[in-house]
């Protein structure tokens, strides 16, 4: 039997004393037998919870520690407790090769760690410096254009006191 048919029956039921509040004339499609069991669901379904705002701590005093090597340039910014709140890569900026330990690339990569870190209001770094590659100096001027305020500069790279044997020389 189709709906049509169905709604003729019961129109034929209804008797012409008895007429009912609302007679609708109105066609069952599909559109409208979906649209009740959408909301049919929708009123069943429990209240939704109210999700939990994380709050995002203020640190006003960091380090900023940088990495220059041959090869590659990193530089991650922590709280003082060493916690690390961003960090940025000159691989993850898209370098290749030996652009990587370029001064540009080490510029870039201040300004988008600088970002990432922008949102929990870093105002006084401690910059550690370690490696001896090519993007030193870029990097610390790059901090210092980002409007950092730099309490200090602090050069940790590794010294061997006549410890392990040295690589042999490189031939070019």
């Amino acid at each position: 039997m189709t709906e049509e048919q169905r709604t003729q029956k019961e129109e034929k039921n209804i008797s012409a004393d008895k007429k009912p509040e609302i007679v609708s004339n109105e066609k069952k499609t599909k559109e409208t037998v979906e649209k009740r069991t959408v909301e049919e669901k929708q009123e069943n379904r429990p209240a939704e919870k109210k999700k939990k705002r994380k709050i995002r701590r203020q640190v006003l005093r960091g380090q900023a520690h940088v990495q220059c090597t041959y090869n590659n340039t990193i530089v991650s910014f922590s709280d003082l407790s060493g916690k690390v709140l961003a960090w940025s890569s000159a691989g993850s900026l898209g370098f290749k090769g030996a652009k990587k330990a370029t001064p540009y690339a080490a510029t870039q990569i201040v300004n988008a760690a600088a970002e990432k870190v922008a949102k929990y209001g870093l105002k006084e770094i401690e910059v550690f410096v370690k490696g001896v590659g090519s993007g030193r100096e870029a990097s610390i001027r790059a901090l210092a254009n980002n409007d950092f305020e730099i309490i200090s500069i602090k050069d940790i790279t590794p010294i061997p006191h006549n410890g392990c044997r040295p690589r042999k020389p490189r031939r070019v």
